[in-house]
């Protein structure tokens, strides 16, 4: 087998579709296909099985993937290593969507100009998701809700994000839980963490959350808002960046509640030359911000 034929493979595997995959590696899907087949041919098992027009990893799918998945990664090691420790070759990048939206433009534009041999790939999932993407290697590095108390991971934060409530432009003030007790809540699915945070804001005061109605978009979520059909969480910077803010009551989160930390985590062991130079641009970036701050105050 072929690198190129185990990223197609893996390209497949993810995206649950050759024509998704294909548009992911810039090629035809009629190229990717045959390139399965001829891995399927060479193995003498397939690899996927076709169920509700979507493409399924078969049992050896399955272990072949979790292999290419560490080959690939040994492939980038080496490629890395012999280029003397410049960034080059594949970097699988995994984000929230707040982080995607708010803070990585800047730092994608810069390390783009920087280091043009790395393919730079960023996925967008939430929290949960993504810890299960660095666990299981499909990610090199990703941004989450933290910092992860998981013991293979370590990483370093990104950003503090303060924590807001909005509903409908005329509803009274929030100061509590009990004051949207039963209202519909606009969250991501369960594996998202600032659901969790929500969900744990109502707990800790004994108060029933309404409704979670999951959509997957903040936009969607600002818009089900102001029509008045219940509530979202989301960070204030998220919310800054929205068209129609104004259109909805901004209460923020007090307590332990009010904050969270965004953090830049990675498998330990697997400080590679792309990642290093990731890190090295996020540092300068916060460098900036604190310098422009301090010369505004």
């Amino acid at each position: 087998m072929e690198f190129s034929q185990l990223r197609i493979f893996q390209a497949v595997a993810e995206e649950g579709s050759i024509t998704r995959a294909a548009e992911r590696l810039h090629r035809v899907p009629s190229n990717l296909s045959t390139r399965l087949k001829q891995m399927e041919e060479q193995l003498g098992v397939e690899l996927f099985v076709r169920e509700r027009q979507r493409l399924q990893l078969s049992p050896a799918g399955k272990v072949l993937l979790d292999y290419s998945t560490r080959l690939l990664a040994l492939h980038d090691e080496a490629h890395g290593a012999v280029q003397g420790g410049q960034p080059a070759g594949d970097f699988v990048l995994g984000s929230m969507y707040s982080t995607a939206a708010v803070h990585l433009p800047k730092l994608l534009a810069r390390y783009h100009k920087a280091y043009p041999m790395v393919n730079l790939q960023v996925q967008s999932a939430p929290s949960g998701e993504l810890l299960e993407g660095l666990i299981t290697g499909r990610l090199d590095a990703a941004f989450v809700d933290g910092p992860s108390t998981i013991a293979s991971l370590d990483g370093v934060a990104l950003c503090e994000e303060r924590l807001v409530l909005i509903c409908e432009a005329d509803h009274p003030p929030v100061r509590g839980p009990q004051d949207v007790a039963g209202r519909s809540v606009f969250t991501f699915r369960r594996s998202c963490a600032y659901r969790a945070r929500l969900e744990s804001w109502f707990s800790h005061e004994h108060v029933a959350m309404g409704r979670a109605i999951e959509i997957e978009s903040y936009q969607g979520m600002l818009a089900c808002v102001i029509a008045g059909s219940g509530v979202a969480l989301m960070s204030e910077s998220m919310l800054d960046s929205l068209p129609g803010k104004d259109s909805v009551s901004v209460h923020p989160l007090t307590g332990h509640f009010a904050t969270a930390t965004t953090w830049l985590m990675w498998r330990k062991g697997m400080l590679g030359a792309n990642l290093n130079a990731w890190i090295d641009l996020q540092r300068e970036g916060r460098a900036e911000v604190l310098q422009d701050a301090r010369a505004i105050a």
